[in-house]
C-alpha cells in the first residue's frame, strides 16, 4: 500500500516522464488541450472493456470519458485541485463523466468524447447544476437523453489506487454508478423537438457532426477532428460517450 494512500501522490511517485507532464500542465485550459490531442480509446472492438489510470492513459496516449476525467484529476491534484468527478447519467445507459473544479468565476469542467458538445466548460458556472445542464442538449442524438447528475470526490476510494495503478480500475466506474444522482427533468415536448432536429441533420449533412446548432459561448476547446466539417470514417451516431 503507497505511505500516501488517499492523499496526492507525491513527486517521487512518479516517473520522470509523468513529471514533466504534470509540470508543463497546471491549469484546466493546458490538461484540456491536451487530452484532446490524446486518440480516443474505442475500447470494443478491437479489445475488450478497460478503465485505466492515468499511468496508463499517458503511456498509451489514449483515453475514453472516464480514463480523461481520473487523468485530469490527478493531474490537478498536483497542483491543488481536489480530484472531483462528475457523472452524466443518460437514458440509453451511455453515461458521461467529466472532472469539474471551482475557480474563482465559478463551476467548470473538463471532458473528452467522441461528441463535440460533450467536452468542457469555462469556469463561469454559479453551481454544478447549471454546469450539468449545459449538457443537455448535446446529449440528444438518436437514443441519449441526459437524466441527472451526480458528483464525487475521488478520495472517498481510500488507499484505493485509481491514480497510478497499472491494471483497470473498475471501482471507480461501480463509484459513479452508486453515487447519489440528482434528476433533471424536461418536457418530452422539448426532448422531441430537439431530437427531431438532430435527425434532420444527420439527414441534410450525412457523416458530419452537429457542432454549429449548439450555443458553444462556453465550451472550452474541442479536437481538431471535430472541428472540421467531415469526420472520415466515423458516423455520428453514439457508441460510447
Amino acid at each position: 500500500m503507497p505511505s500516501w494512500e488517499n492523499s496526492a501522490p507525491p513527486r517521487s511517485a512518479f516517473t520522470p516522464a509523468e513529471r514533466r507532464i504534470i509540470d508543463r500542465l497546471t491549469t484546466p485550459d493546458a490538461v484540456q488541450g491536451y487530452l484532446n490531442r490524446l486518440a480516443y480509446n474505442t475500447e470494443p472492438p478491437p479489445g475488450g472493456p478497460m478503465q485505466r489510470t492515468f499511468r496508463s492513459v499517458i503511456a498509451t496516449r489514449t483515453a475514453h470519458c472516464l480514463e480523461a476525467a481520473l487523468t485530469a484529476a490527478v493531474l490537478l491534484e498536483q497542483h491543488g485541485y481536489p480530484p472531483t468527478v462528475m457523472s452524466l447519467e443518460s437514458i440509453d445507459g451511455l453515461d458521461h463523466v467529466l472532472f469539474v473544479y471551482r475557480a474563482r468565476t465559478g463551476w467548470g469542467s473538463i471532458a473528452r468524447s467522441r461528441d463535440p458538445g460533450l467536452h468542457g466548460r469555462h469556469p463561469v458556472f454559479r453551481s454544478l447544476r447549471a454546469l450539468a445542464l449545459t449538457y443537455f442538449e448535446p446529449f440528444i442524438d438518436t437514443s441519449g437523453c441526459l437524466l441527472a447528475y451526480g458528483q464525487v470526490d475521488l478520495r472517498v476510494l481510500g488507499s484505493y489506487d485509481w491514480r497510478l495503478s497499472k491494471g483497470n480500475v473498475w471501482k471507480v466506474e461501480r463509484l459513479l454508478y452508486e453515487i447519489p444522482h440528482r434528476s433533471i427533468r424536461s418536457s418530452e415536448r422539448r426532448v422531441d423537438r430537439l431530437r427531431r432536429r438532430y435527425f434532420a441533420f444527420r439527414r441534410a449533412h450525412p457523416g458530419v457532426k452537429p457542432v454549429a446548432y449548439y450555443d458553444r459561448r462556453t465550451w472550452t476547446q474541442i479536437p481538431a477532428s471535430l472541428r472540421e466539417r467531415r469526420t472520415i470514417g466515423e458516423t455520428i451516431e453514439h457508441h460510447s460517450r
